[in-house]
């Protein structure tokens, strides 16, 4: 496990430095922050990540008939508790529907709950076998784990409460609200040159701007701003997708792993297939 890691790092370094030898721009830079963020996590995995901590072969969670996956619990439509406590939303159902197909039973899927830092860290210490938690497929991430194929293409929208605005060409000159340093401000200096951006600390902060009249629309992610609207009906979310982020499941690298991959990425395609990812998507509005 440590050397797997050491060898994404040496690896990671590698394409750091050459980011940094190219021509910058918003694009480049978003790259190689993310770069260094890859390589920031594999250091602190190293750290703290015992030779013997390894994610379980399909044969133990077979024998223990228990799927354990992590899981956003905050995040609306995708992952969050309801008023009574219950765990809801799309990437919850994709779970339960793994439970029932590998295990024949939904209820023997366990829920850990985790913050965005721990996505990855969760399934390289063994504390899960597979994390459905927003998670998009990128190169960096696909250096220390495997992905399903996609189950959702995300990707930056924009909200807002004018009746007015019906598309983002009636956006070209308006405020727009974005969250700090996040990769959406690239996107819509790109798509919406003649904007002004006006920058959030919070999807909270990002609400009061567009209360107070400080800005005519915010921009991030859409299935994020999905769940804004179902919270917030007096907001629309405009109908183009700006960027796109394929969400997929977590699992980890390795051969021993290969009958667990293999048997998750057969249900997917085969959720496609049926239409029943399809059915849940619409479900959740997404």
């Amino acid at each position: 496990m440590k050397q797997r890691l050491l060898n994404f790092v040496k690896a990671m370094s590698s394409d750091l430095d050459s980011a940094r030898q190219d021509k910058v721009s918003s694009t480049q830079g978003n790259s190689a922050m993310e770069l260094c963020a890859s390589i920031s996590l594999a250091i602190a995995l190293i750290a703290i990540t015992p030779q013997s901590m390894l994610a379980r072969e399909w044969s133990k969670i077979k024998s223990n008939e228990e799927l354990k996956v992590a899981v956003k619990d905050n995040l609306r439509p995708l992952g969050f508790t309801d008023e009574n406590g219950h765990l809801m939303g799309l990437e919850v159902d994709i779970a339960r529907k793994l439970a029932m197909e590998l295990l024949g039973n939904e209820s023997a899927v366990k829920f850990l709950a985790v913050a965005n830092k721990e996505r990855l860290q969760v399934i390289l210490e063994d504390k899960v076998d597979i994390v459905i938690a927003r998670v998009a497929v990128t190169t960096s991430r696909s250096r220390i784990v495997d992905f399903s194929p996609y189950y959702y293409l995300d990707g930056t929208g924009i909200v807002t409460k004018n009746i007015e605005i019906n598309n983002i060409r009636g956006l070209n000159r308006s405020r727009i609200a974005v969250l700090n340093n996040s990769a959406t401000i690239a996107v819509i200096r790109n798509q919406l040159p003649d904007a002004t951006l006006i920058g959030a600390d919070s999807y909270q902060a990002a609400l009061e701007l567009l209360e107070t009249n400080q800005a005519d629309a915010f921009a991030s992610d859409r299935s994020i701003l999905t769940g804004w609207i179902q919270e917030y009906p007096a907001y629309k979310l405009l109908p183009e997708r700006l960027s796109g982020a394929a969400l997929a499941i977590v699992m980890p690298k390795g051969l021993q792993y290969q009958e667990l991959r293999s048997k998750v990425n057969r249900a997917i395609a085969n959720w496609k297939k049926s239409g029943w990812l399809e059915e849940r998507i619409e479900y959740w509005g997404l």
